[in-house]
């Protein structure tokens, strides 16, 4: 299954979801990548505060890989998601 995420609320809409397909709570997705279960609700209530680094552990132990894509000229967005999303 692919997901083309391109905001922080976006990614707040997935994660809990890919957690619970692998029928985890958030205590034992924290004991995986060494966060406590209330950090783990605060990073799903909210991705924009998680450090890029927290965010590839979690991914890693959700089972989910990361692809970037480079968009050519012709396929780019009319204008770039607000700052204030991020």
């Amino acid at each position: 299954m692919s997901y083309l995420l391109q905001t922080p609320a976006q990614l707040a809409k997935h994660l809990p979801s890919l957690r619970n397909a692998r029928h985890l709570t958030q205590a034992q997705l924290g004991t995986l990548v060494g966060l406590d279960q209330t950090r783990i609700a605060k990073i799903e209530a909210d991705p924009r505060r998680v450090s890029v680094g927290q965010l590839f552990k979690i991914l890693s132990a959700l089972g989910v890989q990361v692809l970037l894509l480079s968009t050519d000229a012709d396929s780019a967005p009319k204008a770039p998601p607000a700052a204030a999303d991020w």
